[in-house]
């Protein structure tokens, strides 16, 4: 293992470790040990004490992603639907990853974590900003039998997934907006990205990111230029297991890929307007250079959002637009 990330494992419990032990247990020297702390706080934005006579800790501690942790969270159903649990230290995005090994494997149900990503990537080709240990990253890949038209819904059945599984953790005044993010009081907690690959008829692939931002700091998130929260925020800086969270949220989604192909968004239509943000609110739209202004009257069977605008309501599907609430 990078010496790097050994150091941080051990430095995860949030006590004092000695240089000494450190050293010892990496397999370098003290000297080392203090150069790869410098980098840990330079590269990855974490905060290491370092006091003399007791030697280094992290301000608070750490839990990193564990396999067994996250499997005994899911149900036995999802566990089947699961084909392969890939956990990366640091990749350039855990989207990427499944789509390069779609060259050699498509089979459904794999799923790619990672406690870092160096290129996260959002909607519209924004940076995804994926500090080491303080978030969510997973990524999913599932086949359908449907085409790509068929599957302009499912980003928001994903969605809903993580609203359950935020709920099953005791997270409350969660909200919706259209099409592929999740809100806590008007501040972003999460999002999804899509990418989809397939004949017109079908089959097509689906690679399905998601980012849902547990302890990331203020320091972590100034480069966001929008308003975001985080789960300890939100707790008030009790914990929610990391661990716990992403079983729950890949227990979901497995679900949500299976029921999608059966029935599709349909039976979703009303759950998802319990949480939609902007039901019956002005609303803009934005897509390309251009912007309409309307009323947002919910969404329909296909995800498409209703616009009410000169007399008329219109479908306007995800893709390249963007909805903001009129001021």
């Amino acid at each position: 293992m990078n010496p790097r990330f050994s150091i941080i494992r051990q430095l995860a419990d949030g006590r004092f470790h000695s240089g000494e032990e450190l050293a010892e247990s990496c397999g370098i020297t003290r000297a080392a040990i203090w150069k790869q702390i410098k980098k840990i706080q330079e590269l990855l934005d974490m905060e290491i004490f370092s006091v003399r006579g007791k030697g280094y800790r992290l301000t608070q501690p750490l839990e990193l992603l564990d396999r067994d942790k996250i499997l005994s969270t899911m149900t036995s159903e999802s566990q089947t639907r699961l084909h392969k649990l890939e956990i990366h230290q640091s990749i350039e995005s855990t989207n990427a990853c499944l789509l390069d090994q779609m060259s050699s494997d498509r089979t459904s149900g794999q799923a790619c974590l990672a406690e870092q990503q160096t290129a996260g990537r959002g909607r519209r080709g924004r940076q995804w900003v994926s500090p080491f240990g303080s978030n969510i990253y997973l990524s999913l890949l599932w086949e359908f039998t449907l085409g790509p038209a068929q599957l302009s819904g499912l980003s928001l059945a994903a969605g809903l997934s993580i609203v359950r599984s935020l709920e099953t953790v005791g997270i409350s005044e969660i909200g919706l907006k259209w099409p592929n993010d999740v809100y806590w009081r008007e501040r972003k907690l999460a999002g999804l990205l899509l990418e989809v690959t397939g004949e017109s008829d079908g089959p097509s692939s689906v690679v399905l990111g998601i980012g849902i931002n547990t302890g990331m700091t203020a320091s972590q998130g100034e480069s966001i230029d929008q308003p975001w929260v985080s789960l300890r925020e939100i707790t008030g800086g009790n914990n929610i297991s990391r661990n716990r969270l992403t079983g729950l949220v890949l227990s979901n989604l497995l679900q949500a890929m299976h029921e999608f192909e059966q029935d599709g968004l349909q039976p979703l239509l009303n759950e998802w307007q319990r949480y939609d943000l902007y039901h019956n609110c002005p609303v803009t739209l934005h897509y390309g250079k251009r912007s309409i202004n309307g009323v947002h009257r919910g969404i329909d069977a296909t995800g498409a959002l209703l616009l009410d605008h000169d007399g008329e309501i219109e479908p306007f599907h995800g893709g390249e637009v963007s909805l903001r609430p009129t001021a």
